[in-house]
């Protein structure tokens, strides 16, 4: 009796090792990117690299990754590259161009490495690119700068603006970027939520939208006093750059001012034909020469959005609600179960979702130039402009 129960107790006692066995090897086989960076790699890890060959896609878009950052951004870059490769790009293999208005050091390139196996470029700045333009007075800078300092964050930062009027009207000349037909804004210190199964690129290209988003906030309107007036001064001079047909009411309240809506141009996928047209171009260097982005403190943010707005119909710019986003400030998360499913994220705290703007983007209808040209003469005490032609 008691030999039977002794050898019944050795085997099991073997297959509880046999079965622990079995486990260890399993979780020495999980797939990578189910470990959060810090528990396997350390800073002064450098005796294997870190991710495996990205296949790619069999069709891509001309396209890229892209994000403006500084030397001691490396920790934050390398979360955010470790995120978009564990919910993209992993799977499309689309290159990173980074940009920097310093050279960038062995040591940030050495971090970027471990986390990503797709082509990574970088770039330096043009000294014209992060300086004061000829037009503007340095001293009046200076006094604005002062004026500001204590009005709102940034705003006593010169190389702030410097950042805003470089990604507001220059990036997209940068050699690096000239022959992408579009791009991804990245930043440091972001998060992504959701798993991406499909190309944003390719899938802002079939649809024929030119311009995406995730977050719609309300600008601060100490920031950007004059921006308005100056934008309807180019309207009231330019008429030949607005379309037929465009979005501006959504950047428009009862009174014809702005109202402050913008899309949160930290992330942003864009068709660069956009801001490179004529229309967006001429817009920009009126902006410049007046002066806003350096005696106020005009962001990237809100002249990317008001001149989507202008330019582009309602159909043609589309918010990204399965891409959950975090920006320190804001967070957008998806609360369709369908799409929540594939977040890690809570939905009821999802700023998006209370966002006057975002209602706003919901219910815009395009309005005719007619129309828009208008509300422009209206705001500036203009007599109207004359009717379009019948149609024929």
């Amino acid at each position: 009796m008691f030999s039977r129960i002794k050898v019944l107790l050795i085997i099991g006692f073997c297959a509880l090792i046999f079965v622990s066995t079995r486990l260890l090897v399993s979780r020495s086989s999980l797939d990578f990117r189910s470990i959060p960076l810090t528990s396997y790699l350390s800073d002064t890890d450098t005796n294997f690299n870190s991710m495996p060959p990205a296949s790619p896609a069999p069709t891509r878009a001309k396209a890229a990754i892209v994000a403006l950052v500084r030397n001691s951004d490396l920790k934050g870059m390398r979360s955010t590259v470790r995120q978009i490769e564990d919910r993209f790009n992993h799977k499309f293999n689309y290159p990173y161009i980074f940009l920097n208005d310093q050279p960038f050091t062995d040591e940030f390139k050495h971090g970027i490495s471990f986390v990503t196996n797709s082509e990574v470029r970088y770039g330096t700045l043009n000294a014209s690119d992060w300086n004061l333009p000829d037009h503007m007075d340095p001293a009046k800078v200076e006094l604005a700068l002062e004026k500001n300092k204590h009005r709102y964050i940034y705003g006593g930062s010169l190389s702030y603006r410097f950042m805003c009027r470089f990604q507001s009207g220059l990036f997209f000349d940068h050699p690096l970027l000239q022959d992408l037909e579009y791009y991804w804004r990245i930043e440091p210190d972001v998060d992504y939520y959701c798993d991406i199964d499909y190309d944003p690129f390719l899938f802002m290209k079939e649809n024929g939208y030119r311009y995406g988003f995730t977050i719609a906030p309300l600008e601060w309107k100490k920031t950007v006093e004059t921006l308005w007036p100056t934008t309807l001064r180019w309207i009231q001079q330019n008429p030949h750059h607005l379309p037929d047909k465009s979005m501006i009411d959504w950047v428009v309240d009862n009174n014809g001012d702005y109202n402050m809506c913008h899309f949160w141009s930290n992330f942003e996928i864009v068709d660069l034909s956009l801001y490179r047209s004529e229309a967006y171009r001429s817009y920009f260097d009126y902006l410049d020469k007046s002066g806003g982005f350096f005696y106020e403190r005009w962001g990237d943010a809100p002249v990317h959005s008001i001149a989507a707005s202008m330019f582009l119909s309602r159909d043609e710019i589309h918010w990204f609600e399965d891409i959950g986003y975090n920006h320190p400030g804001n967070m957008h998360c998806p609360r369709p179960q369908e799409l929540n499913l594939r977040c890690i994220c809570d939905s009821t705290k999802s700023y998006t979702y209370r966002s006057h703007c975002q209602r706003r983007f919901a219910e815009v209808k395009d309005i005719s130039k007619f129309d828009a040209l208008q509300k422009v003469h209206a705001r500036l005490g203009l007599s109207p402009p004359p009717p379009p032609p019948p149609y024929q």
